[in-house]
């Protein structure tokens, strides 16, 4: 099964889903160096719910977040990598700066995000709890980053020696 879906075709899996009484999870995010911290993440996101969706920053969105120099890996390399977590059920790719449209198109329960975003921050929060969802933050893991990854291998890498 391709876990790696386009909006449209995600809403249609997910309306079955729902008509079987599965509980949608939602989450987003860049996820440009997949580390232990987005590991344990999504891991611990998937506990909230009976469906993991994933909805990863496409590349033209990473650069406007991050800037010129990222992502490090492109949209599609990421979003197979995310597919082969067993704990992720679907991957889509927004170009939007925020998932807010998305959120408001696939109406998850929950809408999941990491402990770095105070919940009066996580957008989409008032529309998922409108329709009676829930947002459910994970703590973060100290540390775990792909900034601190990239950090490190400048610091190794490109130093003089």
């Amino acid at each position: 099964m391709n876990k790696i879906l386009d909006r449209n075709t995600l809403k249609n899996n997910l309306e079955a889903l729902r008509k079987e009484g599965k509980k949608i999870a939602f989450t987003n995010g860049c996820f440009d160096i997949l580390h232990v911290g987005h590991v344990r993440y999504l891991r611990e996101a998937k506990k909230t719910g009976d469906i993991l969706v994933l909805a990863l920053n496409s590349d033209s969105s990473v650069r406007a977040i991050k800037g010129e120099k990222r992502p490090l890996v492109g949209e599609e390399e990421r979003a197979e990598v995310l597919a082969a977590l067993e704990f992720i059920d679907f991957v889509t790719i927004f170009p939007e700066l925020t998932p807010l449209e998305l959120i408001n198109y696939l109406k998850p329960d929950i809408l999941i995000k990491g402990g770095d975003w105070p919940e009066d921050k996580v957008v989409g929060r008032e529309e998922v709890k409108k329709w009676g969802g829930r947002v459910a933050i994970i703590p973060e893991v100290e540390g775990k980053s792909t900034t601190n990854i990239v950090e490190k291998i400048k610091k190794v890498y490109c130093s003089p020696q």
